[in-house]
């Protein structure tokens, strides 16, 4: 299967610019003629760190049907592969009254998948929520584990989904990784806009940019163990997709590091990663041989 992530700076709230950047992005790519699947950051256009309801309300889209939609059908058609990408969404479904918002509708933050012709295939509901989401959204009511068309079956969620729900579940509940074991998932893919550890002027320091950031991508492992202890097992084989967003909102530094791992009888091993700081769209071939050894005994 060949995988590609597109990393790259989206700045908040300018949604045509952005589209402008990743399509640039691409132009500049090899991206191969049987590319499967094409994976963008979560709310990969209108950016993610908005303060309030009020501010990310303007940059709300129909499910489905706004302009991420739009560009997630354009591209998917063009490149004849399988579109992901994450939006806010306003659902057509009110909240019932009497309610606290009685004139608003219901707001989630989803990523959008469709097929290499344009069908929607999946509207996923990000279902543990970040402080920043809670603001704003409400959450969806399950993590994905199903058929993607062409893809198979796949485990999918957007970032927070991955850490223990609200932080106060125990870090061993391990949710997100036992819904994929429990679906018998060997593909899975996480769409993120991961926060770095690091100040925002850390994350550009010459020699440091097209690193990746290694305690991210750790701790990003340490999520997976159930999924590692069990193909350690059983010597099946399991490809995670973890696509993350870089560069800066305000105050917030993204963690870049978007790549690809392989977890089989051997442990984790990694095709590539992009920098902390990499506008790049990353190309992965599953067929070909992991670069990587990342960890053989968790």
């Amino acid at each position: 299967m060949k995988i590609a992530c597109l990393q790259f700076s989206a700045e908040l709230g300018l949604v045509e610019k952005n589209m402008r950047r990743a399509d640039e992005i691409l132009s500049h790519t090899n991206i191969p003629s049987n590319l499967d699947w094409l994976i963008l950051p979560e709310c990969a256009f209108t950016g993610y760190n908005f303060p309030s309801l009020d501010h990310i309300r303007p940059y709300l889209e129909p499910t489905a049907a706004g302009p991420t939609a739009q560009w997630a059908i354009r591209t998917a058609q063009r490149l004849h592969c399988h579109v992901t990408v994450g939006y806010p969404e306003r659902s057509s479904e009110p909240f019932s009254s009497p309610s606290p918002r009685p004139h608003e509708f219901r707001n989630y933050n989803a990523t959008l998948t469709v097929s290499p012709s344009g069908t929607v295939l999946l509207n996923y509901r990000k279902t543990f929520l970040y402080y920043t989401d809670e603001t704003w959204s409400l959450p969806g009511s399950a993590f994905y584990s199903g058929s993607l068309g062409n893809l198979g079956g796949v485990t999918h969620g957007i970032c927070m989904d991955i850490n223990p729900h609200k932080f106060l579940a125990p870090f061993t509940a391990y949710e997100f990784s036992n819904a994929a074991l429990a679906a018998r998932s060997p593909l899975i893919c996480v769409s993120m806009a991961w926060i770095s550890a690091l100040e925002p002027d850390e994350l550009d320091a010459e020699g440091t940019a097209r690193e990746p950031d290694f305690a991210t991508l750790s701790y990003w492992v340490q999520r997976f163990v159930p999924v590692v202890d069990r193909c350690k097992e059983s010597g099946a084989a399991v490809t995670i997709v973890l696509a993350n967003r870089c560069g800066r909102e305000r105050e917030t530094g993204y963690a870049g590091s978007s790549c690809v791992l392989r977890v089989d009888g051997e442990g984790v091993k990694m095709y590539e990663a992009l920098g902390r700081a990499e506008e790049r769209c990353l190309v992965v071939d599953t067929n070909m041989r992991p670069k990587f050894q990342l960890a053989t005994n968790i």
